[in-house]
């Protein structure tokens, strides 16, 4: 795992392409970071990445929005999700979260920390972190994305 360090948002929009060109189907992107570090930010870049054409908000109150994208020219559910608001893991079990992750299509986790026990273990996490100085560090595990990203 390396950082990389995101000064604009061209640097954010690289780095979602790769990761668009890097997953598959089935993945989970688990994004943690602090209010502001740009989680939306990130999935609504790689969402457009995916070839989504829809607009792309946090669903910070449904939990979760759905969107349509491509990979390999095939068509792929998108499922976002932002936990930030839910106090019990358990909550999930009421939406069927486990039919997402485990499903067929890419599944985006804002939050992922706070639903852990629920994220298959090989899982894609991605952290974000905005820096004193206003530019964001991206770091990942689980996926190596190189430092030919920017």
């Amino acid at each position: 795992m390396h950082d990389i360090e995101l000064k604009t948002l061209e640097d954010t929009r690289k780095v979602a392409v790769r990761l668009a060109e890097m997953i598959k189907p089935g993945d989970v992107i688990c994004l943690v970071g602090n209010l502001g570090a740009g989680k939306t930010t990130f999935t609504q870049m790689l969402c457009e990445a995916l070839g989504t054409d829809e607009y792309v908000t946090s669903p910070s109150f449904s939990i979760m929005n759905s969107y349509m994208g491509a990979l390999d020219g095939s068509p792929i559910p998108i499922y976002h999700f932002d936990v930030y608001r839910i106090s019990d893991p358990d909550e999930m079990d009421e939406i069927g979260f486990d039919d997402y992750l485990f499903g067929k299509g890419i599944s985006i986790v804002e939050w992922a920390t706070k639903v852990e026990e629920y994220i298959p273990a090989n899982a894609i996490w991605i952290e974000l972190n905005l820096t004193d100085w206003g530019t964001r560090i991206i770091s990942s595990s689980g996926l190596e994305m190189g430092e030919d990203i920017k």
